[in-house]
């Protein structure tokens, strides 16, 4: 195992056992503690075993989306604004509600955030401004 492995198995460790892969779980959960990087670490392992599947955009979706904000991170404008652009379009073959999680919602979140870059002619970092973004997953309907 690598290291890179061992630190995503102790992120996702937490959420074993529940109804929604651990991988995803875990990425909701770094990615709402603003930890981006972590979040597209984590993901990536489930999207790399299923990258052809059903899932494969969403998940690569959601990978975008994070590195849009490490992005953002870094003051890297315009790779941000070309990232959530790509989350946008691989978003919006999903929903209304996709794995619990309402697609409407995270795509007018990515519009947002690229309004901000826009507006400044991406001179101005909205990450700096504002608070960082949050994902909440829709209750079980069981």
């Amino acid at each position: 195992m690598s290291k890179k492995s061992g630190q995503i198995a102790q992120r996702i460790e937490s959420f074993r056992g529940q109804d929604l892969d651990a991988h995803y779980l875990g990425f909701f959960d770094c990615f709402n503690r603003q930890l981006f990087y972590e979040a597209h670490d984590v993901l990536e392992e489930l999207w790399l075993a299923d990258r052809r599947g059903l899932n494969g955009d969403f998940y690569k979706g959601l990978i975008q989306l994070a590195g849009a904000f490490v992005h953002l991170q870094k003051d890297r404008l315009r790779p941000a604004g070309a990232l959530f652009q790509l989350a946008r379009c691989n978003l919006a073959k999903y929903g209304p509600v996709h794995e619990r999680l309402a697609v409407p919602v995270v795509i007018e979140l990515i519009d947002r955030w690229q309004r901000w870059l826009e507006a400044s002619q991406f001179s101005t970092n909205p990450l700096n401004r504002r608070p960082g973004p949050g994902l909440r997953l829709l209750p079980d309907r069981d």
